[in-house]
């Protein structure tokens, strides 16, 4: 068997399907695929329900030549995968004695009975092949079916991901088209997706005809726009040379809106930024109640360049704590770019640190004006040899949308005070 090249992942539990549960797997199971040139064309959630997950096994067969199913492989009524699987496939399922003895002993070492129910994990379908698992007691299942591959993994991340990757190299990479798929996130902050694709669309096609093809898709957010570029090539070298390439190509397009050409969050890239130059920053907030000081602390290694950060929320701790004038904010309110740039030259000069950050905002629901609608929001940099910058902002969205864009705005302010 061999070209494969499109993949599925079905990821099996109830409990995916509830805010309470997040499914970890599939990115996991990209990754290691994408190292084979395997693209992941779609993937699911599906609950413990034999009829749902019989339909979404169809779907899957239906897209792809590999189809990966995490979960549902326990001892319970409701660990429906392997029964699902061998119906829709026509396979009969027998006992594997050694799978039994195994699950046995693990039990046994740990001086208790296995229980009746855990049978049912040593059943496997005609012709599948087992996968131990050796920090669990469910086996994976690598199942043929004409040209098509089904992999059956246990759902425990910690069991997963010790499975996974020999079976990739082992089974998987030789069935491959030899191919390796490289991925790059480049992130870019103060233009919006249209504005992005107007300024990287004629780069398009010449990426579409070179002899490393180049895949672009943009994903929007508020804050922030993220550039996928992905490269299949015979080598890994060569996908990750043509899309470092082209990364450079959207820099020099897109200029300073460019923050990061390796997806690294923004508080890590004015960290790494404040220690090459050998910077201390503190941070003076209001409306973001104290974001932008978790996200840069965020970073490991930050101790080396945040000093301190103040949430002065009230107007009384701006004067008290920051040293804001009380007529600067009688005459131009406390939201406002004077109010904030008082804040910023207070915290820099209380904690004799190089740059002085201030913030302040409505993040709403309720407080906006007519003047100042909800998501107004100042901010204010105050650098070395009193470089400052401040501007007023109106965002959109809820509260915590608000609150992010303003630490994201307010980092972004640093990042291109330090670069110029």
């Amino acid at each position: 068997m061999a070209g494969l090249s499109r993949a599925a992942i079905l990821a099996v539990g109830s409990e995916l399907l509830t805010p309470s549960r997040i499914d970890t797997n599939s990115l996991f199971i990209t990754e290691q695929l994408n190292l084979l040139g395997i693209d992941v064309v779609c993937k699911s959630q599906v609950g413990d329900d034999r009829a749902e997950l019989a339909a979404a096994f169809r779907f899957a067969l239906g897209r792809a030549d590999v189809v990966v199913c995490s979960g549902g492989l326990g001892p319970t009524d409701d660990d429906v995968t392997r029964d699902v699987v061998a119906e829709v496939l026509a396979r009969p399922m027998a006992e594997d004695e050694r799978i039994t003895s195994r699950i046995r002993a693990r039990f046994e070492s740990r001086k208790m009975v296995m229980p009746a129910i855990n049978r049912r994990q040593a059943m496997v379908p005609q012709g599948a092949r087992v996968i131990d698992n050796t920090n669990g007691t469910a086996p994976g299942l690598w199942i043929e079916a004409g040209t098509q591959v089904v992999l059956l993994l246990p759902g425990p991340p910690r069991e997963l991901k010790a499975m996974l990757p020999p079976v990739v190299e082992q089974l998987l990479a030789p069935r491959s088209q030899g191919l390796s798929l490289v991925r790059r996130v480049i992130k870019i902050t103060g233009r919006t997706e249209s504005h992005t694709e107007e300024a990287v669309q004629p780069l398009y096609r010449a990426w579409e005809q070179a002899e490393v093809p180049i895949a672009a898709t943009i994903l929007a957010s508020l804050g922030q726009i993220e550039l996928h570029l992905s490269a299949r090539a015979a080598s890994r070298e060569s996908a990750a040379s043509a899309t470092a390439a082209a990364a450079e190509e959207v820099a020099a397009v897109l200029g300073l809106d460019v923050y990061s050409m390796d997806g690294h969050p923004l508080e890590q890239v004015v960290g790494n930024l404040l220690v090459a130059r050998e910077l201390r920053i503190a941070c003076a907030e209001s409306c973001t109640g104290g974001l932008l000081t978790s996200r840069l602390t965020d970073v490991p290694g930050s101790s080396r360049y945040v000093d301190r950060g103040v949430i002065a929320y009230a107007n009384d701790a701006k004067i008290a704590l920051l040293g804001v004038p009380p007529a600067l904010i009688e005459q131009h309110g406390a939201v406002s770019e004077p109010v904030a740039q008082a804040m910023a030259h207070g915290m820099r000069a209380s904690a004799r640190v190089d740059i002085g950050v201030g913030v302040t905002g409505i993040a709403g629901p309720g407080g906006g004006t007519a003047e100042k609608p909800v998501g107004t929001v100042a901010v204010a940099a105050v650098g070395p040899g009193s470089a400052i910058r401040s501007r007023l902002f109106r965002f959109v969205g809820d509260r915590e949308l608000v609150k992010f864009q303003a630490s994201q705005a307010a980092l972004d302010m640093v990042r291109r005070m330090l670069l110029s």
